[in-house]
């Protein structure tokens, strides 16, 4: 997932300006580009530098699509709105997370091995899941999907809420492509194409569904690598056994 470019189509072309533990996508608009997610806090400068290397400039960022308010979706929202004139458009439930500054540990992990890799996620200082709340002076460059302005927007996409890991959860559709954010997932330890942690089981079922009904070709998760939707078809009725296991 370190290749720059990660594919090309008549459609969109993508750029993946993240590293093996969360995707930081990029497709270019007519005037610009719009970055969906950033990392974790600590990985701004590794993004600077992927963005050197992709020739672009920061000032082309016209937009940040924001999945949901997570540590790993949001770490260096600040830095980015920093260094360019970016909007950013977000789920409107997202503005509260983004205040505080931490997840929302509704929910449970999905399944033992999720729970032994959020266990060790919290050995590694990363159980709390905080993260640099938004600053007062970036909150009037916030578009959220419920409002006036983005209506107003000259859209090529379309967004579509996909609640179920979160309560803010939404994805990114061009044509036949879907960002699906944590809508699903694609590496260790997922298992199925399921998300590690799941705020609201039958939410997310229905947001599979939602996605398997929109039909898009190809799936972009914020972890692991591009799949087939048919994959979410192929394993829809694993959702219903799921066990979701609480963090103490």
């Amino acid at each position: 997932m370190d290749k720059i470019r990660e594919a090309a189509s008549e459609e969109v072309m993508i750029y993946n300006l993240g590293n093996r533990v969360v995707n930081n996508y990029m497709i270019p608009l007519e005037n610009g580009y719009m970055l969906i997610d950033t990392g974790y806090a600590n990985g701004f400068r590794r993004f600077q530098k992927k963005l050197q290397k992709a020739k672009i400039d920061p000032k082309e960022i016209k937009y940040v699509f924001l999945t949901h308010a997570h540590d790993d979706h949001a770490g260096f929202l600040n830095e980015v709105l920093e260094l360019t004139d970016a909007k950013v458009i977000l789920h409107p439930k997202a503005i509260e997370v983004l205040r505080r500054g931490q997840n929302s540990f509704e929910g449970g992990c999905s399944g033992r091995l999720a729970y032994f890799f959020c266990q060790i996620l919290k050995l590694f200082g990363k159980g709390e899941h905080r993260f640099p709340a938004i600053r007062d002076e970036y909150m009037n460059r916030l578009i959220t999907t419920d409002s006036e302005d983005f209506r107003s927007l000259k859209q090529t996409f379309q967004v579509v809420e996909t609640p179920g890991h979160t309560t803010d959860h939404i994805a990114l559709l061009i044509g036949d492509t879907m960002f699906c954010g944590d809508a699903a997932m694609n590496g260790f330890p997922s298992i199925r194409r399921v998300i590690i942690w799941i705020g609201n089981k039958e939410q997310f079922k229905r947001s599979w569904e939602k996605i398997i009904g929109l039909a898009p070709r190809d799936l972009y998760p914020a972890h692991g690598k591009p799949f087939k939707t048919s994959d979410l078809e192929k394993y829809l009725p694993f959702l219903d056994g799921i066990r979701l296991y609480q963090l103490k």
